[in-house]
């Protein structure tokens, strides 16, 4: 037994040097800022979203407004604008506008360190089945829905038919 003790302290050694490497390896996949941050290629981390300039043009109609706004994401990671609602409508869409042509799409995308802009005569939101008709000045609830980021209530302003923001 006194032949076999020289080599317990090398076997210790090599298993506390493994053992340090297997840490660091796990701790080094673990670590959060791995570049991907589950945002898909590019320069990775989290989305950070922001809501500005959003309101309702008031309808000529009384069932049917359309929504605009510019979702501004300050992160790493891209996120998809897939659903907005309101308590002003049964139903909210979304749609893109190419040309003149109009169509209703599932999401809309939030680029990484970009943004996402719904304007007038552009990408927009429509909003159908009204509970009523809203007048210029009131304030309309929406609740933003995002594939990865939680969600974001903004109270939106209803402007005239006409409006313009001036960006």
């Amino acid at each position: 037994m006194t032949a076999a003790a020289p080599g317990i302290p090398g076997v210790r050694k090599a298993a506390a040097v493994v053992l340090a490497l297997g840490l660091s390896a796990t701790l080094a996949a673990c670590s959060g800022d791995d570049g991907d941050g589950g945002g898909g290629g590019g320069g990775g981390g989290d989305p950070e979203l922001s809501v500005t300039g959003a309101y309702v043009s008031q309808p000529p109609m009384t069932d049917m407004a359309a929504g605009y706004l510019t979702v501004r994401n300050a992160g790493g990671g891209a996120d998809e604008l897939t659903s907005v609602t309101t308590p002003l409508a049964s139903e909210v869409t979304l749609h893109t506008t190419k040309g003149t042509r109009m169509k209703q799409v599932s999401s809309l995308d939030v680029p990484a360190d970009n943004r996402l802009e719904l304007s007038s005569g552009g990408d927009h939101l429509m909003l159908t089945n009204l509970s009523h008709r809203p007048k210029v000045g009131e304030k309309v609830s929406f609740t933003l829905h995002f594939a990865t980021s939680a969600p974001i209530e903004i109270k939106v302003p209803v402007e005239p038919t006409t409006y313009r923001p001036k960006d």
